[in-house]
């Protein structure tokens, strides 16, 4: 999810801790706990300063080790030390416990959007990805928003959170039923599919699709339950010749193939260059593949610019390469 959805949470959650009267009743508590639930809701996420570094690094290890099965545990740890420092005489073990539970929830969410985490390392390396929720999701969001405002002018935290979660149990649910039938309608029309990616966008009703059968990629919308094709492609899968192999070995080209499930790949000569290009297909965005992955090489299969990322013009995207063709 975006950062402003886990701070609401990380509040509301702070908010519900109050229904335990130990915390409610205590003058110091409350405070302890909502500072807790705050930064263990953020916690997971501080891996985001590896953008400082490049977009390579950030892809590849963005919601890995940090959403990982030890993070779950570390970090509370650590939360929990930091808030005793400051006041040891609050109950570490109510902090603990609450800091655990934001951090938990925080990857749990995560896992609902098409990104995904490494959740499972470091058991397994697998990204999962349900693809359910949008990574901002108008809902949660204002639904947090309706909560907070109850609170403040007077309603219980804790009855008003713990009805705002059940709200969210439900629309979780739901939303995972639509999925689903977005998923069984691809598979009708095309029965000999052997993947179906379902991307959530940020409206109820409609959803990406790309739809891959042992020969072609579909590239479609379902809007109000019914598919539109945007675009098809060959499915080529990534072939074993020199400037493909050369390109691999660069670290944006890397990091983009160990986080993307679905692609096309394009070699294009550019006068004394070669271009090797690969787009994901499942973020199309008014007719453009904005997530990509470049590697321009000499003839003599030298990496001389590369780049992975996000861009949503071709001028942009040749300025980030920062090389002019002839």
């Amino acid at each position: 999810m975006d950062t402003g959805t886990h701070v609401v949470m990380g509040l509301s959650l702070g908010g519900l801790a109050t229904l335990d009267p130990t915390i409610a009743n205590d003058p110091l508590l409350p405070t302890s706990i909502m500072i807790a639930t705050i930064i263990g809701s953020q916690a997971p996420d501080f891996d985001t300063v590896l953008k400082l570094r490049n977009n390579a690094v950030y892809i590849r290890n963005h919601r890995g080790i940090t959403h990982s099965l030890p993070a779950l545990f570390i970090w509370p740890l650590l939360i929990t030390a930091g808030i005793v420092a400051f006041t040891p005489e609050t109950n570490w073990q109510l902090v603990l416990l609450w800091s655990f539970i934001a951090v938990v929830l925080h990857v749990f969410v995560d896992i609902f959007n098409s990104y995904g985490t490494q959740a499972l390392r470091p058991i397994s390396n697998k990204w999962i990805a349900l693809g359910v929720i949008n990574i901002f999701d108008p809902f949660i969001f204002f639904s947090h928003l309706a909560a907070f405002a109850l609170w403040a002018f007077g309603a219980a935290a804790g009855p008003t959170f713990f009805i705002l979660y059940l709200l969210l149990v439900l629309y979780y649910s739901w939303r995972i039923f639509e999925k689903k039938k977005v998923d069984k309608h691809a598979k009708r029309l095309h029965p000999d599919a052997t993947h179906v990616f379902v991307s959530p966008s940020i409206r109820w009703n409609q959803w990406h699709l790309v739809i891959r059968t042992p020969e072609l990629l579909y590239v479609a919308e379902s809007r109000n339950n019914k598919i539109e094709y945007f675009e098809k492609y060959s499915f080529d899968p990534i072939p074993d010749i020199p400037v493909i192999s050369a390109a691999r070995r660069d670290p944006n080209l890397a990091a983009f193939l160990s986080f993307s499930p679905t692609y096309r790949w394009e070699v294009e000569e550019k006068g004394e260059l070669t271009e090797v290009r690969f787009v994901d297909l499942r973020y199309r965005s008014k007719g453009h593949y904005p997530f990509v992955a470049i590697v321009q090489l000499t003839k003599d299969l030298e990496i001389v610019s590369s780049y992975t990322g996000w861009v949503f013009s071709e001028e942009t995207l040749q300025k980030k390469l920062n090389v002019v063709t002839e």
